[in-house]
């Protein structure tokens, strides 16, 4: 299993994406994750860098692979202009741009005023947009009339030599299946070995399975836990209202129902190794190819950036890669 580093737009601004960009690859972490939103979860995390201009930036001071985890093309931004980002991209990255695409959140989606749709309309139009990128992709004049997309006489002329690859988010049986069917790989954030093998009957079988998780390093466990409950308290929350509150505002009304025994439940807290290894355990036990880790709080004096990174090099990622 290899390790890479989550890139979080919606805790940090661009220049400290940058820094932890470069950071991770010293370190020794093999890839980049980097999520694109439009308001971050909650106020506390406080910002919302624009995703393709950091990618552009980071293509220049790193030579890791990087995927998007992830984004939607389907009511903020039509789906030819992120076909065109996205070769751009991997232009850029010379090759090792991943374009990870999801169904979204109201959070980011509803800000054009556009109807949130319901999960099996959100998942036909994320078929479709694949199929318009890809079109665009072919380098040659577009027309396309769908139910949801027009595009007409459009020609991307700025291309990479391949395609950049597709893979699909999928946190359910419904994604998984269309994550199979037509993606190049699969994301998620939770250990499910259910909808992996959904993912891999569904035609995914031997297509890479990418996840992610967060942690919050510092010498002092309980002040640790005490960031990420106020910085991410939507990590330890469920179900379908992740997909439909609207704004930060509402997750944080949410998140206050979280308790710092949550937290630690759900994010690796702290100084201790084997919480740390244990957090990966479940992922690789459940066949995932990649995992990226998320530093929460790395603003805070006692969550170091710098330090993180030099637990991770020197202690937890020669013994998580021993895990499968």
């Amino acid at each position: 299993m290899k390790i890479g580093y989550f890139l979080s737009c919606e805790e940090y601004g661009p220049a400290e994406l940058i820094y932890q960009a470069k950071a991770a690859e010293a370190a020794g972490f093999e890839s980049l994750w980097i999520s694109d939103h439009f308001h971050p979860w909650t106020d506390a995390q406080g910002n919302s860098p624009f995703v393709w201009s950091v990618i552009g930036a980071i293509s220049q001071v790193t030579s890791l692979p990087i995927t998007t985890a992830v984004t939607c093309p389907t009511i903020r931004i039509h789906p030819a202009i992120i076909a065109q980002a996205a070769a751009t991209s991997a232009l850029l990255t010379e090759g090792k741009f991943i374009l990870g695409l999801g169904s979204g959140e109201a959070l980011n989606e509803h800000i054009t005023g556009s109807r949130w749709p319901d999960t099996k309309v959100r998942l036909e139009m994320l078929e479709e947009s694949i199929e318009v990128m890809r079109e665009l992709w072919t380098g040659e004049f577009v027309d396309h009339h769908g139910p949801h997309y027009t595009v007409e006489n459009a020609r991307l002329y700025t291309l990479p030599d391949a395609p950049p690859p597709v893979y699909v988010s999928g946190f359910g049986p419904r994604a998984s299946r269309l994550a199979g069917r037509v993606a190049d790989g699969f994301v998620t954030v939770a250990p499910d070995e259910d909808s992996i093998k959904v993912f891999r009957d569904a035609g995914g079988e031997g297509k890479p399975v990418h996840g992610g998780l967060k942690a919050c390093w510092g010498p002092d466990k309980s002040a640790c836990v005490s960031i990420a409950r106020e910085s991410w308290p939507n990590e330890s929350l469920e179900g379908e209202m992740v997909q439909t509150l609207s704004s930060p505002k509402h997750f944080e009304q949410a998140g206050s129902l979280v308790t710092d025994e949550m937290t630690a439940e759900s994010v690796a807290c702290g100084p201790d190794l084997d919480t740390h290894i244990a957090a990966f355990k479940p992922f690789a036990d459940a066949g995932f190819d990649v995992m990226h880790v998320q530093q929460i709080g790395a603003r805070h004096q006692e969550c170091d950036i710098d330090g993180f990174f030099e637990f991770y090099r020197d202690t937890v990622l020669p013994r998580v890669r021993e895990l499968s």
